[in-house]
C-alpha cells in the first residue's frame, strides 16, 4: 500500500491524524480532519476502505485520551458500561445497516441537530460548568442507555457529529464538559470497536497505512487530554463550541454538494 502513496502525502496524513487526535481529545470531532485527510490522500482506496481505516486510527488516540482522562476525572464504572455496551451494539447494527441506509438522506436531518446543539450550548454560557447530575439513578442510567444505543447506531452508518451529540446528552444530564468529555472519550471507544469488527471482518481497513496514523493519532489524544484536564470545562466548551459550528459548515456544504 506504502508503495502507492508518496512522501509528502504520508507526512500530510501523519499531520492530519496528529491534529484529528488533539481536537477529539478535548471536545470530540477529530473526523472533521482525519477522515477528509484520508479521502484527500488515499484516492484509490474506496470509500469504505477509508472509513474503515478511520475508525481504527481514532480507536487509538481515543483510548489513549480516555486512559489519561481515567487517571484524573473520576467517574462511575457502571455508569460508564451503561452507555458504551449499547453504543457498541448500536454501532454493530449501523455499520452493519451502513450499505442499506442512503447517507445523503440523514445530513439534513444531522445539520439542524448540530444547529440546535450549537445555539443551545451558545445561549448558556454556564452549561457544563458545574457537575449537578439531574433525575434519579434510574432514569439517569436509562437515558444513558437510550441514547447510547441511537449514537452509536448513528457513529456505525454515519458519524459527523458523534462526539457532540454524547457530550450533549451528558451535560443533559448534569455533567460538566471535563467529565462529560472523559466520559465522551470511553463511550466512542466503544462505538469505533463495533464498527471496526464489522469493517475488519469485510477486509475494508488498510492495516499499513491505519497504524502508522494511530501513533500519530495516540500523541495527539494524549497532548489534547492533558490540555483539557488542565483548561477545564471552559476550554472544551469553547472547543466544543468550534467544532460543532465547523461540523454544522462541512455537513451544511455537503447536504447542498448533494442536494
Amino acid at each position: 500500500m506504502f508503495g502507492d502513496i508518496t512522501q509528502v502525502t504520508i507526512f500530510f496524513l501523519i499531520l492530519a491524524a496528529f491534529s484529528a487526535g488533539l481536537v477529539d481529545a478535548i471536545a470530540g470531532g477529530g473526523g472533521l480532519i482525519q477522515l477528509p485527510a484520508l479521502l484527500i490522500g488515499l484516492p484509490q482506496a474506496s470509500t469504505v476502505e477509508v472509513l474503515g481505516t478511520n475508525k481504527v486510527a481514532s480507536i487509538f488516540g481515543t483510548s489513549a485520551s480516555a486512559l489519561t482522562y481515567r487517571r484524573s476525572v473520576k467517574t462511575d464504572a457502571i455508569f460508564l458500561a451503561t452507555m458504551a455496551v449499547p453504543a457498541f451494539f448500536g454501532s454493530v447494527l449501523g455499520a452493519l445497516s451502513a450499505s442499506l441506509i442512503p447517507t445523503q438522506s440523514m445530513r439534513p436531518i444531522v445539520f439542524i441537530l448540530l444547529v440546535a446543539v450549537a445555539i443551545y450550548t451558545w445561549r448558556k454560557p454556564d452549561l457544563g460548568s458545574i457537575e449537578i447530575l439531574r433525575h434519579q439513578k434510574n432514569k439517569r442510567f436509562l437515558i444513558s442507555a437510550v441514547a447510547g444505543l441511537v449514537i452509536g447506531f448513528y457513529d456505525g452508518i454515519f458519524g459527523p457529529g458523534t462526539g457532540s451529540f454524547l457530550m450533549l446528552t451528558l451535560i443533559y444530564l448534569g455533567f460538566a464538559f471535563l467529565s462529560a468529555s472523559a466520559i465522551a472519550k470511553v463511550v466512542n471507544v466503544s462505538t469505533n470497536l463495533g464498527a471496526i469488527m464489522v469493517f475488519g471482518i469485510n477486509g475494508a481497513i488498510l492495516w499499513q497505512v491505519a497504524l502508522v496514523l494511530a501513533m500519530a493519532n495516540i500523541v495527539g489524544g494524549l497532548l489534547g487530554a492533558r490540555l483539557a484536564i488542565r483548561g477545564g470545562s471552559t476550554l472544551i466548551r469553547k472547543v466544543f463550541l468550534f467544532v460543532t459550528i465547523a461540523l454544522i459548515i462541512k455537513v451544511g456544504i455537503d447536504t447542498l454538494t448533494n442536494w
